[in-house]
C-alpha cells in the first residue's frame, strides 16, 4: 500500500498528540536517569529532567529550519513538547504525593 493510498482516519493534529506524549516519556527518562544514576534529591531531579527535555525539544525545532531543506522548525511542536514535558511534572509529583512515607 502507497503512502498516498493510507485512509485519513480524521485525528486532526496527531502530531502533537505524539510529540507530548514522546516529551513524557522522554521527560520521566531523565528524571529516573538524574534520581537513580547520579542520585540527584528528588526536586532537583525533576528540575534537570525538565529543563533537559524542554531545551532539546527547542533545539531540535531550531536544527529542523537550520539544517534540513525539507523541514522547517513549528513554534505549536515547541508547545506541545512543553505540554508533554509539564504532563511528566505533574505525574511525578503526583506519584511522590500519593506514596507513604516509610519511617
Amino acid at each position: 500500500m502507497k503512502l498516498k493510498e493510507m485512509p485519513d482516519v480524521g485525528i486532526s493534529n496527531a502530531d502533537k498528540v505524539f510529540h507530548s506524549l514522546t516529551y513524557l516519556v522522554l521527560a520521566l527518562l531523565w528524571y529516573g536517569t538524574f534520581l537513580f544514576k547520579f542520585k540527584m534529591p528528588n526536586v532537583k531531579a525533576l528540575i534537570y529532567s525538565a529543563l533537559f527535555s524542554t531545551i532539546f525539544g527547542i533545539i531540535i525545532e531550531v536544527l529542523q529550519g537550520m539544517v534540513t531543506v525539507t523541514r522547517k522548525p513549528d513554534f505549536e511542536d515547541v508547545i506541545a513538547n512543553s505540554v508533554g514535558v509539564l504532563l511528566a511534572v505533574v505525574v511525578v509529583l503526583v506519584y511522590n504525593r500519593t506514596q507513604i512515607k516509610k519511617l
